[in-house]
C-alpha cells in the first residue's frame, strides 16, 4: 500500500450559480441538475433518499460532492473504441453516479454509467431521475453480487471505474468492488475524516495502490483512489 494525502479548501454553501462556477459545468448541465433537485424534493418526503439536514445544501453537499470525482476520470478512449464503463455501488438518490453521468455527458463524453441500487423504491426514483434529466445512465435494480455474477458471464466483463459514496466501510466496499474489477480499473470513493484509518484496516485484507485527495465540498472529506486491487491470500 502506498500513497499520499493532501489538504484542500471547501466552498461555502452554494446556489445554482455557485455550483456552475465551482464545478465548471455548463448552464445546460446545471439545469439538468436543477430538474433532479426538484424531483428529489418531491420524493424525499416519501422515501429516505438524503438526510433532511442536507436537503437545503444540495449544490455543495450532494451535487459538487459528486461531480468533483469526474476530475479523476481516465482519459476518454479514441472515437472508435468502446466507451468507458462506470458503476456506482449503492447509488441511493444517484450520488455520485447520476451526477457523474450528467457531468460526463455535458462534457461530450460517451461513457456508460450504471447505477446499482437494491431498494426497489430508490431504483424507481433513479429511473425517474434519469428520465427527467435526459441522462443515459442505466439503473440496475438489484444487489451488487448479482451484477457481478452477470458480468462474470460476459466476455470482457467488468468496469473501468468503480465509484461509491456512503455505501460501506472501505474493507467491505473493496469486497464488493473487486468482483467488478478489471486489471486497469480505478476505484474512486468518497470518504470522511476516518479515511486513513479505513485504509489502514483495509490493507490487512487487500493489496492496492492508493492516493488520498482532499474533498472540494467537505473540509473533513477525502477522495480515495484505488488501483491494482487484489485480495491478500492467507498463508
Amino acid at each position: 500500500m502506498a500513497g499520499k494525502a493532501e489538504s484542500g479548501a471547501t466552498p461555502d454553501r452554494l446556489d445554482l450559480e455557485g455550483f456552475i462556477e465551482a464545478a465548471g459545468v455548463s448552464r445546460e448541465t446545471a439545469e439538468r441538475f436543477e430538474a433532479w433537485r426538484v424531483l428529489l424534493e418531491k420524493w424525499r418526503t416519501r422515501i429516505n433518499l438524503i438526510g433532511a439536514s442536507t436537503a437545503d445544501d444540495f449544490w455543495r453537499r450532494h451535487a459538487l460532492d459528486s461531480v468533483q470525482l469526474a476530475a479523476f476520470a481516465p482519459p476518454a478512449p479514441p472515437a472508435l473504441a468502446p466507451p468507458l464503463r462506470w458503476v456506482d455501488l449503492g447509488s441511493g438518490a444517484g450520488f455520485p453516479g447520476l451526477a457523474l453521468a450528467l457531468a460526463l455527458e455535458g462534457a461530450g463524453r460517451a461513457d456508460a454509467v450504471t447505477l446499482v441500487e437494491s431498494s426497489r423504491k430508490k431504483a424507481a426514483f433513479l429511473r425517474e431521475a434519469a428520465r427527467v434529466t435526459a441522462s443515459g445512465a442505466t439503473v440496475y435494480a438489484g444487489r451488487i453480487e448479482d451484477l457481478a455474477a452477470a458480468e462474470a458471464k460476459e466476455q470482457g466483463g467488468g468496469f473501468d471505474v468503480v465509484v461509491a459514496r456512503a455505501c460501506a466501510p472501505l474493507t467491505r466496499l473493496l469486497g464488493y468492488a473487486v468482483s467488478l474489477w478489471k486489471q486497469d480499473t480505478v476505484g474512486v470513493f468518497l470518504k470522511g475524516r476516518d479515511a486513513e484509518a479505513e485504509l489502514t484496516l483495509a490493507a490487512k485484507s487487500w493489496r492496492f495502490q492508493f492516493d488520498l485527495q482532499p474533498s472540494r465540498s467537505d473540509p473533513d472529506g477525502r477522495v480515495v483512489l484505488i488501483k491494482r486491487l487484489e485480495h491478500v491470500r492467507s498463508s
